[in-house]
């Protein structure tokens, strides 16, 4: 019985290179997932190009310097020798792991290789320096130990691999705009290699080539990725695939931005702008070889085989306007300024003749169409140098008055923007300014190319994170993100902590809305976590132990450096109330419905206005009136849109509103205090609630709001407390309450005889006065007709003159309150770029 048939996947009829950098290749494991990866790809022509062990050409170089600082005549043993021997039984260990029974041979290829490592370092150490040709020899030996390790390992596994060195093949110089492939001899030496060794499988060492004369050279710094596009040039490979630790390009630096988002695909130039500006990404020298025979790169993951990685080639995705932004830290802005400069060619040439004479590379330049000043962005390395050379060579016109200076700032970070699909669409810059400009981000310089392909600012290093994730997040490219912090969990705090939490993954899915909890703070003591609070808050912050501090609760709040913070502050606290102004200065949102703020004293008041005004953050207090209604939106509504107001009057108390609509006689008064309290309509000592101070506060509130500078002073109030009541005890005043009675039952005669009815009303009137009091209503009238608890306010204006408008509802409650509260935090969002 013959066996049944093996499906055999066809070769692929391409050739493609990959590239493995020194993660990829770290220790023995790593060598057998490389070479298990590339034994699942079926292509026609496969090669590999390796870099050195991860670590190993830093430990290289270490050893020369080592060697060539080495006392002359000492007897005893140099003191690169330790090291030498534990970089030999580093390749020795991961030769035997990799090989086993077969690892003989390789073994004794490495101990002659690092023989000769030795007689060099020796030598070295004889002549007391370290010649550049020799550092260039040591430096580039890693990825010979390297691909040799690969190629025996997939040897000893069954295939056909030869390993190329590419000493053998490749042949640079070096120019003053980095390393010149000479490509006819390369190609040359190529095809006579391949006539010895035409098998499908090669691997190459990376980064190390020799010059035009033969001697041995290495193509610099990120020369491994480089040498992966020049063999794969060499090669004529279909596409290059450059294995990494990432799963391909992100969208920002995802320790800055954890929201980063992988980029699918890049043209050449977007990847050749982020990678200028530090994003990990190959390298621009990289892909020139791409560039020029069209080649995609395909950024991969070593550990994640699976993942399509980032696909870069010449095609260009304009759906959005930005693909990635990227942070330039440690650089420094050198800035020439002077009338003398206004109109005068060649001033931008000899700021760059300066420059390049001082061997300054410029990150980024920008000039006023004034010409009053010119200012670079160069490495903070070379800023003293900038520095001086511009002050020499403008030594005269410093001396004459028509330059007054050049100065230097140090912290500098720059912040790119890079997309194709900015070219053309109006508003890209607007939003990446406002974005910067919501969170408080000064812009000290900008620059943008005429390919509109990228926009730089120059920012203050402290507010560097910031302003990646606020810009990150002003793209969508990842959610508005808003760090909150809730003063006071009690009733209303603890309803609104239990909404926030609740609702926070459906504003995340629907609204790109991303409200992280980090911190909460009661009276005595605070919780502040920095990964922020996602469930169980109660029990975490019944466990903390930190005592109260605003100062470090405020401090917490900012150092999350995302693009808001906003503190609720569901308190009652005239203390905490006058911590606004600072808050609010420092960039921080507030939103309260805390009444000692918007009716405290009047100095206050205009400080936090002030103080919201010249910062930009939004100060919100819609729940100060009415819970969850909307009355100050409503009253801002109005006069935002040129109405005037005549008079405001209201019901503001849902527990006087209840006692009012039920007091009909058939009770005494004092027998439905004493229910309302049983229900917990009243505050634990309902003075509280008859005193009147509360809807004093409120009508305060509103007044301000119309315009009004109206203290609580100045507001007339009927107490419902008899003097004689006011200082006893809670227990005393509700034994001793049916002593009020009598004259409640009077004024209840007299209101009926009239045909009206008792309601407790704030009143102000067109010339600004204000009062609180117990007034009789006819029984038609609007506030005669409510449901028990309801909160109720008319507002007379040039508009609804013969009809006031009115707004009713339930005016109390944790509940509603902490809604609005919660819909407060939303408006601020709204207005802050989230898609609500």
């Amino acid at each position: 019985m013959s066996s049944p048939a093996v499906a055999v996947k066809a070769p692929s009829a391409r050739t493609v290179a990959h590239k493995f950098g020194g993660t990829s290749v770290a220790d023995a494991e790593r060598y057998r997932h490389v070479a298990q990866l590339l034994l699942a790809r079926e292509e026609a022509v496969q090669v590999a190009v390796v870099s050195a062990m991860k670590g190993v050409t830093d430990a290289l170089i270490d050893l020369a310097r080592a060697a060539a600082a080495a006392p002359a005549g000492d007897a005893a043993a140099p003191a690169w020798r330790e090291r030498w021997h534990e970089l030999r039984a580093r390749h020795r260990g991961a030769a035997v792991s990799l090989l086993g029974e077969h690892a003989g041979g390789a073994v004794e290829w490495l101990d002659q290789r690092f023989e000769e490592l030795a007689q060099v370092l020796d030598a070295v150490g004889v002549i007391g320096s370290l010649p550049e040709e020799v550092l260039q020899r040591v430096q580039g030996l890693g990825e010979v130990y390297s691909a040799r390790l690969l190629g025996e390992h997939l040897r000893a596994l069954g295939e056909d691999c030869a390993v190329l060195d590419a000493r053998d093949v490749l042949v640079v110089s070096h120019g003053e705009l980095g390393v010149d492939v000479d490509w006819e001899r390369s190609r040359q030496r190529l095809r006579d290699w391949r006539q010895a060794n035409p098998q499908k499988r090669v691997v190459v060492t990376g980064f190390v080539a020799r010059d035009p004369q033969d001697r041995i050279t290495t193509l610099g710094r990120n020369g491994s990725d480089y040498s992966g596009a020049i063999f794969a040039a060499l090669f004529d490979a279909d596409e290059l695939h450059i294995w990494t630790d990432v799963d391909g390009v992100l969208s920002a630096d995802p320790r800055v931005v954890p929201e980063a988002v992988q980029l699918e695909s890049l043209s050449y130039d977007e990847a050749c702008e982020l990678a200028y500006f530090g994003a990990k990404v190959v390298h621009p020298q990289t892909m020139s070889p791409a560039i020029e025979r069209g080649l995609p790169i395909i950024i991969r993951n070593t550990f994640q085989p699976d993942h399509p990685g980032t696909r870069i080639t010449a095609e260009r995705d304009l759906s959005g306007p930005v693909k990635g932004l990227t942070l330039s830290p440690n650089l420094s802005l050198v800035n020439l300024e002077g009338t003398g400069l206004i109109g005068v060619p060649g001033t931008a040439e000899r700021v760059f003749a300066a420059l390049r004479n001082s061997k300054v590379s410029v990150v980024m330049i920008s000039q006023g169409s004034s010409e009053h000043s010119i200012c670079c962005v160069v490495k903070q390395e070379d800023a003293a140098r900038a520095q001086a050379s511009l002050v020499n060579a403008f030594a005269h016109e410093l001396a004459a008055g028509q330059v007054q200076r050049v100065q230097h700032v140090p912290g500098i970070s720059v912040l790119a923007a890079v997309g194709d699909g900015m070219a053309g669409q109006p508003g890209v810059a607007a939003r990446l300014f406002e974005s910067l400009g919501r969170a408080q981000v000064n812009i000290r310089a900008i620059a943008q190319g005429s390919s509109e392909r990228n926009i730089s600012v120059a920012i203050d290093s402290d507010q560097a994170t910031l302003a990646l994730r606020a810009a990150h997040a002003g793209f969508y490219l990842s959610p508005q993100t808003f760090a909150v912090g809730v003063i006071g969990p009690g009733n209303v705090g603890a309803a609104l902590l239990d909404q926030l939490l609740a609702a926070r993954g459906g504003l995340l899915e629907r609204a790109n809305l991303d409200l992280r909890l980090r911190a909460i703070a009661s009276r005595g003591r605070q919780l502040l976590e920095p990964r922020g609070i996602e469930d169980d808050w109660r029990g975490r912050f019944a466990a903390a132990t930190d005592k109260v501090d605003l100062d470090r609760f405020a401090a917490h709040l900012l150092d999350s450096h995302l693009p808001h913070v906003v503190i609720v502050d569901c308190s009652a606290s005239p203390e905490v109330a006058g911590r606004y102004p600072q808050w609010l200065a420092a960039g921080i949102h507030v939103v309260t419905p805390n009444k000692q703020a918007g009716a405290g004293p009047l100095a206050r008041y205009e400080a936090i206005r002030e103080a919201a005004a010249a910062s930009g953050a939004r100060f919100r207090y819609e729940a100060t009136v009415g819970a969850g209604l909307p009355v100050i939106s409503t009253l801002r509504d109005l006069l935002d849109t040129g109405d005037a107001v005549t008079s405001i009057e209201g019901i503001f108390s849902g527990t006087l509103a209840w006692l009012f609509n039920k007091y009909d006689g058939q009770a005494p008064f004092s027998q439905l205090v004493t229910e309302a309290r049983g229900l917990g309509y009243t505050e634990p000592d309902p003075r509280d609630d008859l005193s009147g101070t509360d809807v004093a506060r409120k009508l305060v509130i509103l007044a301000r709001e119309a315009g009004r500078k109206l203290s609580l002073d100045d507001v007339q109030v009927e107490s419902l407390v008899p003097e004689s009541l006011r200082q006893a005890s809670v227990d005393d005043f509700m034994a001793r309450l049916p002593e009020v009675d009598a004259a409640f039952d009077a004024r209840l005669k007299a209101a009926r005889a009239a045909g009206k009815v008792l309601r407790y009303v704030a009143r102000l009137d067109a010339e600004g006065r204000a009062s609180v009091g117990l007034v009789e209503l006819p029984e038609e009238h609007a506030f005669a007709n409510l449901r028990l608890t309801d909160n109720i306010v008319q507002f007379t204006t040039r508009r609804y003159c013969a009809n006031p408008l009115i707004v009713q509802g339930p005016g109390a409650g944790p509940e509603v309150t902490a809604a609005g509260v919660f819909a407060d935090v939303l408006r601020i969002a709204a207005g802050r770029g989230a898609r609500l």
